[in-house]
């Protein structure tokens, strides 16, 4: 595994380097609860890039796994652009660019998923600080779930509490049985520069839907 941080082009001056004191996620938790993560977790969402820059963290797929719902459901989802991962393939490289976004002051991010026998699958969705919680995802036409983030066990964990769909200026919630149920996003600190992303979709009704873990390397400062 490897990493890289890509700059814009053309090349900005020398100022335009990481930000050290980015308080983005720090302020959706108690210091309490930040002081708890791991010093690389918590340097990992303390540091901000100029607007426009992005960071690319590679790694490899661990564990993929879907029930029979499950796959129907990540099939399903690519009607408003595919948010979910849909191969249970392992052992395959995956890729995440983050990239600073000016216009709204939250994040655009990248994934990208090889298959050993296919074409890749690319995920795209968008981190706002904004709505009920102080961050939004938002995945596609218009579909957006609010996310409260946890300290536990030394992990962050973004979980969502609500999905709604904007429809020009008005914001309409989702009711349950037009979303896919609790999502929970697990980042894990593993050491030497080295952590653990892990996707789980949990339905109140079918169980366990989609699981997903990759484990990537530090990126490049």
């Amino acid at each position: 595994m490897a990493s890289t941080r890509i700059p814009r082009f053309p090349a900005t001056p020398a100022s335009n380097t990481i930000l050290l004191d980015d308080r983005r996620f720090h302020n959706l938790l108690p210091d309490e609860e930040w002081g708890r993560l791991p010093l690389a977790i918590w340097r990992r969402f303390s540091k901000r890039f100029a607007d426009g820059e992005t960071v690319v963290y590679v790694g490899t797929v661990e564990e993929a796994s879907f029930s029979r719902t499950g796959w129907w459901l990540a099939q399903l989802a690519r009607v408003i652009g595919g948010p979910l991962p849909t191969g249970a393939e392992t052992g395959v490289p995956m890729v995440v660019a983050v990239t600073e976004d000016a216009a709204s002051g939250g994040q655009i991010w990248t994934r990208m998923c090889a298959r050993s026998n296919g074409f890749p699958q690319v995920i795209h969705s968008a981190k706002r600080f904004a709505g009920p919680t102080g961050l939004e995802e938002y995945v596609g036409y218009g579909v957006s779930m609010a996310l409260l983030i946890s300290v536990e066990h030394e992990a962050l964990v973004f979980r969502s509490v609500g999905y709604s769909l904007q429809i020009g200026p008005l914001r309409v919630p989702l009711p349950p049985w037009l979303t896919p149920g609790d999502l929970t996003v697990t980042h894990s600190d593993l050491g030497g520069g080295t952590f653990r992303f892990t996707l789980e979709i949990v339905h109140p009704r079918f169980g366990k839907l989609i699981r997903q873990s990759a484990v990537f390397m530090e990126a490049a400062s």
